[in-house]
């Protein structure tokens, strides 16, 4: 077996927050979103993408703002959101661990690798720790095929990992703490 390979790459995606009380994107915000979409046909996916961008999640009272704001039942908004795995509708943990379950990670033991992760934290896909420190979710596709199989905790990759080792995933996140964009810009600040 290879050494597992640690692929350093930034990816812009939405700052995650730490607690579990839900969090509202102030009103402003809401209806700077519901303007830049409600005019464009079949634009409700892209604003409630733009929304779950603030927060990393849709919260319950910023989604009905968003309706109220474009004119789309509360109902029509929770259609969409349960509909598509991408949509969060709590608090992700503050390291989201994807376990990638594309074709080449699969056949290369991803799934060991998930169900390893799942037992380390004790949790399921989908899910985060109590303490909301880690998310885990399962992936279609990280696009590393050649490094399969892949993990990536708020972008970082992992590649070529030991499936049975799940414990090497959660030790590389206690060593390298990996921030999201999104956190580094607020820490540089």
């Amino acid at each position: 077996m290879s050494e597992p390979i640690d692929v350093t790459t930034t990816v812009k995606v939405a700052m995650p927050t730490t607690v579990a009380k839900a969090v509202a994107v102030p009103m402003d915000e809401v209806l700077q979103i519901a303007n830049k979409w409600k005019k464009k046909r079949g634009s409700l996916i892209m604003a409630l993408h733009d929304l779950q961008g603030r927060l990393g999640f849709v919260p319950r009272e910023s989604a009905m703002r968003l309706g109220r704001a474009m004119g789309v039942p509360l109902a029509r908004i929770y259609e969409v959101v349960t509909f598509y795995n991408y949509f969060k509708l709590e608090a992700p943990g503050k390291y989201i661990i994807s376990v990638c379950t594309g074709t080449a990670c699969h056949i290369k033991g991803s799934k060991n690798m998930l169900e390893g992760l799942e037992r380390e934290l004790k949790i399921h896909a989908g899910e985060s720790t109590p303490d909301r420190e880690y998310h885990l979710q399962a992936v279609r596709c990280l696009g590393c095929c050649g490094l399969a199989p892949v993990v990536t905790v708020n972008g970082k990759v992992y590649g070529k990992l030991d499936t049975m080792n799940a414990c090497y995933v959660i030790e590389r996140v206690q060593q390298d703490k990996p921030m999201i964009a999104a956190q580094e810009e607020a820490v540089a600040e």
